[in-house]
């Protein structure tokens, strides 16, 4: 089986037990303010976990495309990738531990074809001091189904200590086993739900080595212990609990979660331990090597920038075809990254021309029958990864040159400034000046830093000199720390009080923001349509297709169009209904993103026939604009070509 077959056959496995299937969501969120990119198939079904009715009911199956900021440094050894697919069903108040359990075991075992005996599975150790105890109730379903093939499952604690000892089942705490959108059930505020998951691994096998040859050589194996040997494959999580001022209590339903990685679950059908040799990655690597003349497994550097290439022009690709184009800030940022570092390491194992066109083609090719969007927008993918490439050469040339002219002259520049008289007898120099080299070769230049370390570190040794590394690493990310934080705020969540939370205040200015596309169209013309929003408990921002700077006339009008809709004390009306209907009376949407067959609209209305807006949405609103206050714009700037922003508050 094709990996590309086993996502169908996911979804139609699921689709015959009773679930919708629901189309993937962009990896550009809407209406979601705690990252810049869809992070995690959850992300877009949190609304709903949380409460939120569906328009299409209790179960849903979908295949959900993510793109995960924090795993760029990650990429290069077997298993991390950035941009992958999630795998997810959804029981929301519907089954629970029974079904999910033995439904994924019927999956993997039989409709994949799994060995079983090479699948472990991890749970709730429990909490005792919060009063939570350990998940039984799984072991023993996880138990069953083992033992209907023939297995005997142990279930072991404290494997991170002791290691496997001959189980299959394993408790871990609340920093593995538990999901709650704040983490640790500690950190739970006042009504939020969360509770344990049972997460399934893979074995790829003891006599592979992976153990020994890893950094965690010294410590015990364990499903956990990141050694490779193992790999996870999918979490179910069961959410169960509620956090209450008298501590956590069960829920009346609990809902249902899994994730499972579709490139892991390929792997494991393989049984190679390599995600970048299954045949969602062979006809990259292959392409790469014709283009290289290097074999992928010639040594373990050429073999890293076989899979940061791979990996990095697969995300640009679906980055592009989901409307982010490379730039200097938040997504734009991370795309060119993405691209400048394939190229980077393009050019280590020798690749001098224009590649990531050829490389772009083969992602279409393979995709687009389930992601439309890549042959759509075939040309406009081609043209901003030839535009950034052909950019970046020059950066690269132009950053060697710099780097060469300034240490011609070592004397002048470096050698004589050491501040650290005792380092300088034993002959380990380091300046500030070093530091501010490789800052301005990456900030001025767009020069990768590790190619600039690598450079200014070979060039001295050359010349018999050393530099204390740890020491200029260290002033450099002093300086780095500031720009490193729109990596850090990305990964973590961009803002506090996010429309995830569902507050009052965040509520009010989401049904702000459907008044202000409105007023925004009334004022400039039908032309405007939402490109992006962003609400946070404090403010809102949103992004409009808009050729021009507006002029304190159109702002002034517009601010006074939105106060007059909340002095009317308009309700809103939430109707669930068919896509279709809804585009036939005129709601609005980003219809650029994909839609279930159902969907959620939201009336603003007079009662007597007008309509002040209604658009597709969903997450919190206020029940009338009256309570929305006084609405005030603070910015209006540009966005992007062709797409404007304003930022407003809620007095």
């Amino acid at each position: 089986m094709k990996a590309q077959e086993l996502r169908t056959k996911y979804l139609e496995f699921f689709k015959s037990k009773g679930h919708i299937i629901i189309p993937s969501a962009s990896l550009v969120p809407e209406n979601d303010p705690s990252t810049l990119f869809t992070g995690s198939g959850m992300q877009p079904m949190v609304v709903y976990l949380l409460g939120e009715k569906h328009p299409l009911g209790t179960r849903i199956v979908d295949s959900q495309k993510c793109f995960r900021t924090q795993d760029i440094e990650e990429i290069g050894d077997n298993r991390h990738i950035t941009m992958f697919e999630m795998l997810g069903n959804w029981s929301l108040g519907d089954y629970f531990k029974q079904e999910q359990i033995s439904w994924m075991f019927e999956f993997l075992t039989k409709e994949v074809n799994l060995d079983p005996k090479q699948l472990f599975v991890t749970v709730f150790g429990g909490n005792e001091e919060l009063g939570i105890g350990r998940d039984e109730e799984s072991v023993k379903l996880w138990k069953e189904q083992f033992g209907s093939v023939g297995i005997q499952a142990k279930d072991v604690d404290f494997s991170e200590r002791d290691g496997m000892a001959g189980g299959r089942i394993f408790y871990y705490g609340e920093k593995k086993n538990w999901w709650s959108r704040a983490g640790v059930p500690e950190k739970m505020p006042i009504g939020e739900p969360g509770g344990p998951d049972s997460e399934l691994f893979w074995d790829f096998g003891i006599e592979l080595g992976l153990h020994e040859k890893s950094q965690y050589k010294d410590e015990v194996c364990h499903v956990n212990c990141d050694c490779g040997r193992f790999m996870e494959i999918g979490n179910n999580v069961f959410m169960q609990y509620v956090k209450t001022e008298k501590g956590y209590e069960l829920l009346p339903k609990g809902n249902i979660d899994f994730g499972g990685g579709l490139e892991r679950i390929a792997a494991a059908m393989d049984n190679v331990a390599d995600i970048f040799l299954t045949d969602l990655f062979e006809p990259i690597i292959r392409k790469l090597q014709e283009i290289s003349g290097k074999k992928y497994d010639e040594s373990e550097e050429v073999k890293k920038s076989f899979r940061v290439i791979a990996d990095h022009l697969k995300a640009s690709v679906f980055l592009i075809a989901d409307g982010v184009i490379p730039s200097n800030s938040e997504r734009g940022y991370f795309l060119r990254r993405l691209i400048r570092r394939a190229v980077r390491h393009g050019k280590l194992i020798g690749i001098e021309k224009d590649f990531a066109i050829s490389v772009a083609e083969i992602v279409i090719q393979s995709y687009s029958l389930h992601y439309g969007e890549l042959a759509k927008n075939r040309e406009n993918i081609f043209t901003e990864l030839k535009k950034e490439e052909d950019k970046f050469r020059k950066t690269l040339d132009n950053g060697l040159k710099k780097l060469e002219k300034y240490l011609s002259n070592p004397e002048g520049n470096l050698w004589n400034k050491v501040e650290d008289e005792v380092l300088k007898k034993m002959g380990v120099y380091f300046n500030d000046d070093i530091a501010n080299l490789l800052f301005d070769l990456y900030q001025t230049n767009g020069f990768p830093i590790e190619l600039a370390i690598e450079v200014v570190f070979e060039e001295f040794e050359n010349k018999g000199f050393n530099l204390d590394k740890e020491k200029i690493t260290e002033k450099f990310n002093q300086f780095f720390e500031k720009h490193q934080q729109l990596s850090r705020t990305a990964s973590a969540g961009m803002f506090k009080g996010g429309l995830q939370d569902s507050s009052e205040e965040t509520a009010k200015l989401h049904t702000a923001t459907h008044l202000l596309l409105v007023a925004l169209r009334n004022v400039l013309g039908q032309h405007v349509f939402q490109k992006g929003s962003n609400i946070t408990s404090e403010r809102l921002r949103l992004d409009f297709s808009h050729g021009e700077k507006m002029t304190p006339q159109q702002i002034s009008k517009v601010q006074e169009l939105v106060n007059a809709e909340i002095q009317a004390n308009l309700e809103i009306v939430k109707e669930e209904m068919s896509l279709e209907m809804a585009k036939k009376i005129g709601a609005m949407g980003v219809f650029e993103a994909k839609y279930g067959t159902r969907v959620s609209v939201y009336s603003i209305t007079d009662g007597s026939g007008r309509v002040a807006s209604r658009e597709i949405c969903g997450g919190p609103h206020a029940s009338r604009t009256g309570a929305l206050g006084h609405f005030k714009i603070q910015k209006e700037e540009a966005s992007s070509a062709g797409v404007r922003r304003i930022k407003a508050i809620l007095e």
